[in-house]
């Protein structure tokens, strides 16, 4: 299947693509940034520092927390946060549109099954001599 996947290089080190964008989906979602790293199989940490990552990243916080106690805890996008997947979710939807027949030519030209990656044989170490060295 010949897909277009959009990412946006935010700065050298930092991306938005499909995956924090359905991470703050799911967040908006679930209001949990576990429960949202859950849904994704991702581990709580990780899914924190990826919402960290882009809180730090803009001038405004793409999602806030709140620890649990007896209101329980929780997470919530921004205002900002719900901007950044509406404006995400918008460009995809026209760079699709815009590229839907080159990758219709792409994807008619692949072979009918997708080949199989090749097999990698094991590595296999060559045992030492048992002699003791001198």
């Amino acid at each position: 299947m010949v897909k277009l996947t959009i990412r946006i290089d935010l700065s050298p080190t930092v991306a938005v693509g499909p995956g924090k964008v359905q991470l703050l989906e799911s967040i908006e979602e679930t209001g949990s940034i576990s429960a949202a790293g859950r849904t994704m199989n991702m581990s709580y940490r990780r899914a924190w520092l990826l919402v960290d990552e882009l809180n730090k990243l803009f001038k405004e916080r793409v999602a806030t927390t709140a620890h649990g106690g007896r209101t329980g805890g929780g997470a919530k996008l921004t205002p900002f946060g719900r901007k950044l997947v509406r404006h995400y979710r918008a460009l995809e939807a026209k760079a699709h549109a815009a590229t839907a027949a080159h990758l219709a030519e792409l994807e008619a030209a692949l072979h009918q099954r997708a080949p199989r990656a090749a097999k990698r044989r094991p590595i296999v170490s060559r045992r030492q001599s048992s002699r003791p060295t001198p």
